[in-house]
């Protein structure tokens, strides 16, 4: 596809490390599943099954193993392990993801109090036998964390086990890197990666707007979750180029010149 146009961005290819799209799958069918697998699955590493619908969604065992056959990771939202911790049923949250055959796990503590030295531990404890995601920030609107802490919660959470570290913004977008009203908080975004490595970090970017922030500024093969199932195949023209919100992003500058004949 690439030799067809020139100046596109080279997009890195799977398994990869860098570039990564997280797709939330909110209780989606097995044939939708297929579908989306059929569409997308070249673009896709990992697929959230959203905060507890895992627990009221029918079929997952076999929809988890749809995505494994895709080479996607697949793991239940923090959301759920949190719902675990709180009961003080962390265990039965292992047996949990292994009956389902997950090969990954999210930790967050976005809805509930956690020490930190504790949200680790989970961490360090699930990164033995799976990919581990963390989430740092809260699901709150209006709870504000200084971005110091932002930081050094990310640097702990990497050194514990994460493969990545997950930067909050809900699936609204409404909330931790972005303003009330789905703005990104520059500030905070920038401290952040003066700290922590752009490739360590994955940045939910539910709104359109919000992948188009990311990818002018970090380039295309920034890494993206809370991707919904349909914007896939659009995030995917935006990555490279192919939209008219990113258009002008990756061509040099004699192209951007008026054509006149």
């Amino acid at each position: 596809m690439n030799t067809l146009l020139s100046h596109l961005p080279q997009r890195t290819q799977k398994p990869r490390s860098n570039g990564l799209t997280m797709i939330m799958d909110k209780g989606i069918s097995l044939r939708q599943a297929e579908d989306l697998i059929s569409a997308g699955s070249d673009y896709i590493d990992f697929v959230k099954l959203g905060f507890g619908t895992s627990l009221v969604s029918k079929h997952v065992k076999e929809k988890v193993k749809l995505y494994q056959a895709a080479n996607i990771k697949v793991y239940v939202g923090g959301t759920l392990l949190e719902a675990f911790v709180i009961r003080n049923q962390f265990d039965n949250y292992l047996r949990y993801i292994e009956n389902l055959g997950l090969d990954s796990a999210e930790v967050s503590d976005g809805s509930i109090e956690l020490n930190h030295d504790k949200k680790c531990e989970y961490i360090h404890t699930l990164s033995k036998n799976y990919t581990v995601l963390s989430e740092v920030g809260s699901k709150e609107e209006g709870v504000i964390i200084h971005p110091a802490r932002w930081i050094k919660m990310m640097q702990s959470e990497l050194e514990a086990g994460s493969f990545k570290v997950i930067a909050e913004a809900r699936e609204s977008g409404t909330v931790g890197i972005f303003h009330k009203n789905g703005s990104a908080h520059t500030m905070l975004i920038n401290r952040i990666v003066n700290k922590v490595k752009i490739e360590n970090i994955i940045w939910e970017t539910p709104q359109k707007s919000q992948q188009v922030y990311f990818l002018k500024l970090f380039g295309a093969n920034v890494n993206v979750g809370n991707i919904g199932v349909d914007d896939i195949i659009p995030l995917e023209t935006l990555r490279i180029g192919l939209r008219g919100d990113t258009f002008f992003t990756f061509l040099p500058e004699a192209m951007k010149n008026p054509i006149e004949n």
